[in-house]
């Protein structure tokens, strides 16, 4: 079985100003690096389809899936851009993008648990993680691995799946949608403080939540992974993983102070993949969330490739 990379046209689309660091040469930075290296060669893309209200629904409130779904639609028939908050800003090709890279996110899982491929990665934007069931936030309108992992949940019937964040920021919309949900134990460092300035205090009994100082190194990540998340994966055994694969630890990456390199992402990767193996049939789906200095970017999405698709 093959790695699966799922992609849009309309999620390079979606622009949220110049100098935004979310930017659409994000994913032509991605794309590019993996031609340049020839890891495309091992990779099955594959185009996103569009979310549907009702998967979407699963990780957000109804009337924040109608809300959002009516602001963005006016967006793109005035063709005007409107700013939800001072750093998340909808734009005419918004919507067509949250709803390929939310549909991505299912479509991905539909594969993975239909043996149609081992493993998958989500090359996609907007981001999803800072999206809570009620609000946009943080670059983030719909919640790519929220909706993928109770799209598991509630309509392939597993019983156990982990979500991975490993974002600077923390994932404090994927905490708020599945905090209490005992179906699902979400484990994640983000530098404290720091935006969203949250996670410090966990919101559930199901989350692992690891607040990391600013200029933590890669070696003492390790150790804390070691420390509080394998321990707490192996007594929940999930049946498949997620990932938000945030890279904007990266020490090159402006947006965080921390330290990490591509070898720390290949590490961790490593440590999911064994946890995926022993525990859910190697079945993991994972979703991009930040990383904003590009070259830093493309490197460390391609170590994380590289290990999903079995070839480092």
């Amino acid at each position: 079985m093959s790695t699966v990379f799922y992609s849009h046209p309309a999620c390079r689309l979606h622009d949220m100003g110049p100098g935004h660091p979310e930017c659409p040469q994000r994913l032509d930075a991605i794309t590019d690096h993996l031609l340049a290296t020839g890891l495309d060669i091992a990779l099955d893309f594959r185009d996103a389809p569009r979310a549907t209200t009702e998967q979407i629904a699963r990780a957000h409130s109804a009337h924040y899936v109608a809300e959002i779904h009516d602001l963005l639609q006016q967006v793109r028939a005035t063709g005007r851009a409107k700013a939800l908050d001072p750093d998340t800003i909808a734009c005419p090709a918004t919507l067509e993008a949250a709803l390929r890279s939310a549909g991505a996110a299912v479509a991905a899982t539909d594969d993975v648990l239909a043996g149609r491929a081992r493993t998958a990665f989500c090359s996609v934007r907007p981001p999803g993680h800072h999206a809570t069931r009620d609000e946009a936030m943080g670059f983030c309108f719909f919640n790519n691995v929220a909706i993928a992992a109770r799209h598991a949940l509630d309509v392939h019937g597993l019983a156990r799946v982990a979500i991975i964040d490993f974002d600077v920021h923390h994932g404090n919309g994927t905490e708020d949608i599945i905090a209490g949900d005992e179906r699902v134990l979400m484990c994640s460092f983000f530098q404290h403080p720091l935006y969203p300035y949250s996670g410090a205090v966990p919101k559930g009994t199901n989350m692992v939540n690891v607040p990391v100082a600013p200029y933590a190194r890669g070696p003492a990540l390790r150790e804390t992974i070691e420390a509080m998340w394998l321990p707490a994966l192996e007594r929940f055994k999930p049946q498949m993983l997620f990932i938000s694969a945030g890279f904007d630890a990266h020490r090159e990456d402006d947006l965080g102070q921390l330290g990490l390199v591509e070898a720390d992402y290949e590490w961790i990767t490593r440590q999911m993949v064994a946890v995926a193996q022993r525990h859910g049939q190697g079945r993991i789906v994972s979703c991009l969330e930040g990383g904003y200095h590009l070259e830093a970017l493309a490197r460390s999405v391609a170590v994380h490739i590289r290990v999903l698709a079995d070839m480092a």
